[in-house]
């Protein structure tokens, strides 16, 4: 079994942490770790996030966030790649996708060899959407809701096309807060299964949303998992856990879904 999204954000870039999240796979019966971080982490992806730093609350978090350099990440990866290890653990980055940095990025992802890459929407009209302390006020009480989910989608649908991703982080995310759209989006689901299927791109389902935020739904809409199996589109299970007890969080739920 397979976590497909498990994040080092809260800790230090250690050997140590990252087998606080091996002993915590072990316990769940996790076999296949996928360990990455936000590229927003790394000093050399800063470039990526000036649009959204223009906002003073965005930039205060954003350079909050800024930790490491990514050459400490891939020192990091070399020492664990050298231990034995009772499960199988893989790597990569999650990076925040905007079509406007896609020259940036096809360049900047090449810095190292990584087994594999998930690409994320995480702003709409460069304002974070999923930001408790300021997102209501800076994106959801100024648009429309059918004009943010959108905008999102049209976001994703690019994300894939890029070819630059082996997976896509959370795809449906977007409803977190349980702000109703104001459409249907059964056809949005259905060219995004058809996009993942032609360029070979895995989905995730993704049960972050579901303990983190409350939303009903544990991991994707019941109508765009329908789709995507379907479609055949590979679908990748992944916690988005950003602490080590979080591993596997709600895999017992996520099963029922299926």
């Amino acid at each position: 079994m397979i976590d497909a999204h498990v994040h080092l954000e809260n800790g230090p870039l250690s050997k140590d942490y990252v087998f606080e999240f091996i002993k915590s796979a072990q316990e769940k019966g996790i076999d296949h770790l996928q360990i990455l971080d936000h590229t927003h982490r790394f000093f050399e992806f800063k470039e990526m996030y000036e649009d959204i730093c223009q906002i003073p609350a965005q930039k205060e978090w954003f350079l909050k966030k800024q930790k490491n350099s990514i050459q400490e990440y891939i020192d990091l990866i070399e020492k664990v790649k050298k231990e034995p290890l009772p499960v199988q653990v893989t790597w990569g980055l999650e990076v925040c996708y905007k079509k406007e940095r896609e020259a940036f990025l096809k360049k900047a992802l090449q810095v190292y060899p990584f087994d594999f890459m998930v690409g994320s929407v995480h702003d709409v009209f460069d304002r974070l959407y999923d930001i408790s302390a300021f997102s209501k006020e800076l994106l959801w009480n100024q648009y429309q809701s059918k004009d943010i989910y959108a905008a999102y989608y049209q976001q994703l649908k690019s994300c894939i096309e890029s070819d630059l991703f082996t997976q896509i982080g959370h795809p449906d995310v977007i409803k977190l807060y349980q702000i109703d759209p104001g459409y249907d989006l059964t056809p949005t689901y259905h060219e995004l299964a058809t996009l993942a299927k032609t360029h070979g791109v895995a989905m995730e389902d993704n049960t972050g949303a579901y303990y983190r935020y409350r939303h009903p739904q544990i991991g994707l809409h019941p109508t765009l998992r329908k789709i995507l199996l379907a479609k055949e589109v590979p679908i990748l299970w992944a916690s988005d856990a950003h602490v080590p007890q979080n591993v596997g969080r709600c895999y017992d739920r996520l099963k029922e879904a299926y």
